[in-house]
């Protein structure tokens, strides 16, 4: 499935994409079910409350036993007549796309997990991977606009595969690790380099007012047959900076995932990026950055586009 968040009324829901723009309300479509099989309305829709939140958060919590629930609500759905679909709230037309995870409860950040950008960067390759924090109050919605700070012309593009965690754990082995992937996005983790750089940790430039881009939608894993083979290409204004593939990666997802979960439990809704490629902007010659009226760009196989407009800090 290709889970989407969206916000409805004021509040923020989980769907499917179908065909087209439309999503699929997951927990509606699981009530309209529940309906069709003889449950009246208020028993409908418990028992989809139950089995499909309509949060993102509660449905990975829910594991493999939601994530059926809500594939079988997504089936059922795509045989709804359009009144049927209307009535019972089901199909979303463009939907306000959010973050996949529009709070997750951690976001754990890969840096110099490709040889090259550790080389383009002049920093050495490190014998365990190098991790740092973001807030999940700087995530960018898709098509949300990137802001350039007033304090800084230095803002950096660095595209990125997301993976996000379902199945919680500690201590989790590497032979273990992908059975807690619920699925894979795409991120650009725009930086401030000025900022980054100025200190020998990197939260202040990572951690700028919506500078995490982060979508559009959740591609669950059985949905990724191989997640390190997937192409990850970054364009800024139509111009291609960033071409690398996953496999180039030097800490597979698997390490990733054990070696953060022997510090911190991990937790249904984290999202862990998974370090950017080399082609960022500020080892140019000369060193180019996102200015306002730029769009960039990051597509990763089989997971869509990740496009945001820059703009100016008013």
């Amino acid at each position: 499935m290709k889970l989407v968040s969206f916000r409805q009324a004021g509040a923020a829901r989980v769907g499917a994409f179908d065909d087209g723009a439309a999503a699929i309300d997951l927990n509606r479509a699981y009530a309209a079910l529940a309906r069709s099989r003889g449950a009246r309305a208020n028993a409908a829709d418990a028992l989809a409350a139950a089995r499909v939140p309509s949060d993102i958060v509660a449905l990975l919590q829910g594991g493999a036993d939601a994530l059926g629930a809500a594939e079988e609500a997504l089936d059922f759905a795509r045989g709804l007549t359009a009144a049927d679909a209307a009535r019972d709230l089901v199909r979303v037309a463009d939907p306000e796309v959010l973050c996949p995870v529009p709070r997750p409860p951690k976001i754990v950040c890969v840096a110099r997990n490709y040889a090259e950008h550790a080389k383009e960067a002049g920093l050495e390759i490190s014998p365990i991977p190098i991790l740092f924090a973001r807030f999940p109050a700087t995530l960018v919605a898709p098509g949300g606009d990137v802001v350039l700070p007033n304090v800084s012309e230095q803002l950096d593009w660095e595209g990125e595969l997301a993976v996000v965690i379902g199945k919680p754990g500690r201590r989790v082995s590497e032979a273990d690790a992908l059975e807690h992937v619920a699925g894979y996005s795409i991120f650009n983790d725009v930086t401030v380099r000025d900022y980054q750089f100025r200190v020998s940790q990197y939260t202040e430039g990572k951690n700028f007012h919506a500078s995490g881009p982060f979508g559009p939608h959740l591609v669950t894993a059985d949905e990724v047959p191989d997640p390190h083979a997937l192409d990850i290409v970054t364009t800024v204004s139509g111009v291609e900076k960033q071409r690398a593939n996953t496999s180039d990666m030097l800490y597979s997802i698997a390490r990733l995932v054990s070696h953060i979960s022997e510090f911190v439990e991990l937790e249904a809704g984290d999202v862990i990026p998974t370090g950017t490629p080399a082609g960022v902007g500020f080892k140019r010659s000369p060193p180019e950055f996102l200015k306002a009226g730029d769009i960039v760009a990051v597509s990763v196989t089989g997971l869509g586009v990740l496009e945001n407009p820059v703009v100016a800090e008013s």
